[in-house]
């Protein structure tokens, strides 16, 4: 425990190192408090917060202006969609899945990808009906 505050100190990759270290002992040892592994959807699902959280930080501010512009859109769209009230279960479906491709282009920073998959939500509210 010591060695990961020294490290930490200086050098935060060796220090979440030793860390991780220290959990894999815990666990081995059977320890109750040793934190669980994560699934591999939860790792995934932390990789890609942490991927988001770091990018943002460096992102020049017209470029998260459009992100958040197309976060407003797709939030409005999606939830138009969703309340539809004559819209099936595959259309569901299809809103669900392009909605996360959307949202996961725009955690990645790619405004472009996320703009496609809100024209392919856009075009099924259309064809519903629904105003996009």
């Amino acid at each position: 425990m010591e060695s990961a505050r020294a490290a930490a100190a200086d050098d935060p990759v060796s220090a979440r190192g030793l860390v991780a270290d220290m959990y894999d002992d815990a666990r081995e040892a059977g320890l109750p408090w040793a934190p669980v592994s994560p699934s591999a959807c939860e790792a995934d699902q932390q990789a890609r917060d942490y991927a988001k959280d770091e990018l943002r930080q460096v992102l020049p501010l017209h470029v998260r202006e459009e992100l958040d512009s197309i976060a407003l859109h797709l939030r409005v769209t999606g939830r138009r969609l969703q309340n539809a009230p004559d819209l099936d279960v595959a259309a569901r479906q299809d809103v669900l899945y392009l909605a996360a491709r959307a949202w996961m282009a725009l955690d990645l920073a790619h405004p472009a990808a996320a703009r496609r998959e809100l024209e392919r939500l856009a075009a099924i509210a259309r064809r519903r009906g629904v105003e996009p």
